[in-house]
């Protein structure tokens, strides 16, 4: 496997992107939200699952449209470009907010994560565009390693803005690496075009929505697979939302510790989605998703039961290990379960499925929290998900959801 300009440009945006949700959702200003905007109000955790599900929310109910219009007019960069840039310009903004900026704070991450997860949808969707069938586990998998390599390099300079009190800084830095690591992607990566005449893309966007929406059933293994990430992604996306802020509630930890902590689970992040890229390749990514959810299930009950800080710590680096091999996964086996020329557009109803799954998520987690005045038993919330996922997999036939899709492309070419 040769990783050429496109393979490369490609990996380059996982490098980019990984500060935001490594520094911004998972380690620093989930909890500088909950602990210095918010303050001692006592519903830091309940307006941060709020905000994380009004994003997501909005992702779900336009990357649909973006996608088919993506799609039919060939312009899935410019849509990556715009998204990419608006995370940007609104992540460099939260620098601003301070105690007591609830509505400015919650309002500037809302869009910040809102571009964010839009630029995933055209990001993932040239996936299978750039690599074979036999070797999307491999390069999905590089692209998660090489991601964690970005994270792990910004949190290294957040680490220093935190130790020289600077923790404002840390999100217009984020902001800036973000923006400036991207343009390599937007340099090498080449889209696939074909001519298309100028339409009322919208209209066409529609069309092209409601003829995805009869014709999956010719999809039962992708449809399958949707309904099993709708479960597990829930899971992931609060665990991924309220890491720290649960260590932060629950052992005391500091932005100091939690920054040191997630740089070695960035490790073994990296070591994980390399070995499973591997792995995929070989079993395939139904078998190595389960192996996956297995290893998450564990995580949780292991962060129910952890008396100490330091049990804590083990089970954030087991996190680490199992979450860039499933969400690697997942993107590979989307991607070998969706035609090409559908590319953008199912990868949008994939976006829809996890943002959606990720609204409710979020929001049961705080509640549970407020509710009980003790967030140990939130973490149990994600355990249902978690199994209900895992169950639907074992429904999901790969080897039948491939065929079905390579030979769309040949006799149906949407």
């Amino acid at each position: 496997m040769k990783i050429n300009k496109s393979i490369f440009g490609w990996m380059a945006y996982d490098f980019a992107n990984s500060s935001f949700t490594t520094i911004i959702v998972t380690v620093v200003y989930s909890v500088y939200f909950k602990t210095t905007v918010v303050g001692d109000r006592g519903d830091g955790s309940f307006l941060w699952g709020l905000a994380l599900a009004i994003s997501m929310f909005l992702v779900a109910i336009t990357a649909p449209i973006f996608g088919a219009v993506a799609d039919y007019s060939r312009a899935k960069k410019k849509f990556l470009f715009y998204n990419t840039y608006l995370s940007v310009i609104f992540t460099i903004l939260l620098g601003f907010v301070g105690p007591g900026s609830i509505f400015t704070g919650m309002l500037f991450f809302i869009i910040a994560n809102f571009g964010f997860h839009s630029a995933i949808v055209f990001y993932d969707s040239f996936l299978s565009e750039i690599a074979t069938t036999k070797h999307l586990g491999r390069i999905s998998g590089f692209g998660w390693a090489f991601g964690y390599v970005g994270g792990l390099v910004s949190l290294v300079l957040a680490l220093w803005l935190v130790n020289l009190n600077k923790i404002t800084l840390v999100f217009p830095m984020v902001g800036v690496f973000y923006g400036v690591f991207a343009i390599f992607t937007f340099v090498l990566l080449k889209e696939f075009r074909r001519t298309s005449k100028r339409a009322n893309y919208f209209k066409i966007a529609y069309q092209r929505i409601s003829i995805s929406f009869s014709s999956i059933k010719s999809f039962r293994d992708l449809g399958t697979f949707l309904v099993s990430f709708f479960f597990y992604n829930d899971a992931i996306s609060t665990a991924i939302g309220f890491t720290m802020i649960y260590g932060q509630e629950r052992y005391g930890m500091t932005t100091d510790e939690s920054i040191k902590v997630f740089i070695l689970a960035q490790l073994t992040s990296i070591l994980g989605a390399f070995i499973f890229g591997y792995i995929a390749d070989k079993i395939g990514h139904k078998k190595t998703l389960s192996i996956c959810l297995f290893i998450w299930l564990s995580v949780i009950v292991w962060a129910f039961l952890s008396p100490a800080k330091k049990d804590y710590y083990v089970v954030i680096l087991l996190a680490g290990f199992a979450i860039g091999s499933t969400q690697a996964n997942s993107r590979a086996m989307i991607a070998s379960l969706t035609p090409k020329s559908k590319n953008a557009e199912f990868f949008g109803f994939y976006t829809v499925t996890g943002r959606m799954s990720a609204v409710i998520g979020p929001i049961l987690f705080g509640l549970v929290s407020k509710w009980t005045g003790n967030i140990k038993y939130s973490i149990l919330t994600v355990i249902p998900f978690f199994l209900l996922g895992l169950i639907t997999l074992q429904r999901v036939n790969e080897k039948r959801g491939q065929l079905i899709a390579r030979e769309w492309k040949e006799d149906n070419g949407l």
